[in-house]
């Protein structure tokens, strides 16, 4: 079946642009002119990546996405004609998957929608039991869950994907260039912002201290490492 993509915009313009594009690329896509307009797709169309506008009267991209994440875990793209880090950052603190900034070529944007669906297809190779890391965490791969100290905490599709990527080279330095083409993707590789985002999200969910972290450890200059849990003694 063909992916469906949510475009949401005011602009018509935009709204066509992008819509014209994505038919071309094989995309099954539907659009709103506002955030409201958004919600109700979302929730009534069920589809498998939204593109969201941030500047946006009334409900902005930002609102609608807060919206959003309080009943689905879609994926998000943020559309925006900023290039603020701190819009940035907030998008992705909210629950946002990827940030695109306008004016985009069709490739950019097509190369960003397909690698923000690769991060939330399931692999085949997952366990179906919890990878016990210690007493205090484990891995529930089947619900996308990590278990920390006996409760249970949801993992955005990212920030899943990095975590298995460093426990499958636990005790290995991973080096930030491999995180994010693995993870990201290859057009992702020079973006050390996102990673460093991303590490610290997991950190904050996982560590009982994320100042002083004892799973997800920094090599500086190089990447990071996750700690080798199989090694005894």
């Amino acid at each position: 079946m063909k992916k469906r993509i949510l475009v949401v915009d005011d602009e018509a313009r935009m709204r066509r642009f992008v819509h014209m594009n994505l038919d071309l690329e094989g995309y099954a896509v539907s659009e709103a002119e506002n955030g409201v307009d958004a919600l109700a797709r979302v929730r009534d169309e069920f589809p498998d990546l939204v593109l969201l506008d941030v500047m946006m009267p009334d409900l902005d991209g930002f609102e609608t996405l807060e919206h959003i994440r309080e009943f689905s875990a879609v994926p998000v793209i943020m559309l925006t004609v900023k290039g603020d880090e701190e819009d940035r950052i907030r998008g992705l603190d909210l629950g946002a998957d990827d940030y695109v900034t306008k004016p985009f070529s069709p490739r950019e944007l097509s190369s960003r929608i397909r690698a923000v669906l690769r991060r939330v297809e399931p692999s085949s190779t997952q366990s179906q039991e919890p990878l016990v890391i210690d007493e205090d965490l484990a891995v529930d791969f089947v619900r996308r869950e990590v278990i920390v100290r006996g409760e249970r905490v949801k993992l955005r599709p990212t920030e899943y994907k990095l975590l298995v990527h460093l426990i499958e080279n636990a005790g290995w330095i991973v080096p930030q260039e491999t995180l994010l083409t693995k993870v990201w993707g290859p057009e992702y590789r020079d973006e050390s912002q996102s990673l460093r985002l991303y590490i610290n999200y997991l950190r904050k969910k996982i560590e009982a201290d994320s100042s002083n972290p004892r799973y997800i450890l920094t090599e500086r200059g190089v990447g990071y490492r996750f700690v080798d849990y199989r090694r005894k003694g």
